[in-house]
């Protein structure tokens, strides 16, 4: 090809990808001009102009529209300005796509009214901003009035989904419902008696002091490990049900030494490995422990399914405790 070779429009438009009709468009909107034009119209171009076109279509392919091609050419903004606006664009586009598939879909999978399709597709659309606002104000209205440390009500907050920059519509899906729990009167209301009967102890706020929640988080830790060791069938005379039946046993004692303000020692680890031993099923203190921790999983299983189901992140099996026989067989070493 000639540098300095002029095209007729029609060879022109052929190189370019483009239609006559298009090449005239652009010239008359001021985009690019032939290179030269007789006095009886027809209209030439040379190679710089034909590479031109071409951006040009390939740019018009991606959505960029005239006046910021325009301004591109006439070296007005740059070429990775007007790429990234216009990626921001096709992005935020994208989501809201994600979002229309989600409600559809949602749509499609359950009866839905009329009334509820602008509120999911508001859900699903959501800011980071906007959900962390909404379950902010979940958190502050079932806590209200509560008499904890508020390190507690603090870590109530952070308890929250994050919904990743490209979601699944699973995982707008789960968004929506997960929203529509914590906007629910119902739910609500059940949250709010639940922490305020949980938490009604004079000594509540010592009770959710950081190193209180500390212990019982290493606790809870412990005992889902011994759950899961006779879940797995193993056998609690052996060295590996007893070691976590040791640690379980030592765990619980500086929980409670923790409540009480006093160090663990060897003769308060002997008598609570006594009491463990010789478990009463019948004892009222065990059925009210296990009654709360059903209301505790019955109540707040379905907003940690729903969190773990937008993060992306396997939900706990939401089973018991390790049972007070497989234990006291474990700590039994007579």
């Amino acid at each position: 090809m000639n540098e300095n070779e002029l095209y007729p429009i029609g060879d022109a438009a052929r190189r370019a990808g483009l239609s006559v009709s298009a090449i005239r468009y652009y010239a008359d909107a001021g985009v690019i001009a032939p290179t030269r034009q007789t006095d009886s119209g027809h209209r030439f171009y040379d190679i710089g102009a034909i590479a031109r076109l071409d951006l040009v279509r390939t740019l018009r392919d991606l959505g960029a529209g005239l006046e910021d091609i325009r301004k591109l050419l006439a070296e007005e903004t740059s070429l990775g300005e007007l790429a990234a606006t216009h990626l921001e664009l096709i992005e935020r586009q994208m989501r809201d796509l994600h979002a229309r598939r989600a409600v559809l879909r949602t749509i499609v999978n359950q009866p839905t009214t009329t009334e509820r399709v602008a509120l999911m597709h508001n859900l699903a659309a959501m800011s980071d901003d906007h959900r962390n606002q909404l379950l902010d104000a979940f958190w502050t209205e079932v806590t209200t009035g509560l008499t904890v440390h508020p390190a507690y009500t603090e870590q109530l907050h952070r308890l929250r989904p994050q919904l990743p920059a490209e979601p699944s519509t699973e995982q707008l899906q789960a968004w929506i419902r997960l929203a529509d729990l914590v906007q629910g009167l119902e739910f609500r209301d059940a949250v709010r008696r639940y922490l305020h009967t949980a938490f009604a102890s004079p000594r509540a706020v010592d009770q959710t002091a950081p190193p209180r929640m500390a212990r019982a988080e290493e606790l809870r830790q412990v005992q889902v490990e011994a759950w899961q060791a006779e879940r797995s069938g193993l056998a609690p005379d052996t060295p590996k049900a007893r070691e976590i039946a040791e640690r379980l046993l030592f765990s619980l004692g500086e929980f409670t030494a923790t409540a009480t303000g006093q160090p663990v020692n060897a003769e308060g680890l002997a008598e609570l490995r006594n009491s463990m031993i010789n478990y009463d099923p019948a004892d009222a203190g065990s059925q009210a422990g296990a009654r709360a921790a059903a209301e505790f999983t019955s109540l707040f299983d379905p907003f940690l399914e729903l969190m773990a189901a937008i993060n992306g992140t396997p939900h706990p099996d939401p089973a018991g405790e390790v049972s007070d026989a497989w234990l006291a067989a474990a700590l039994d070493v007579s």
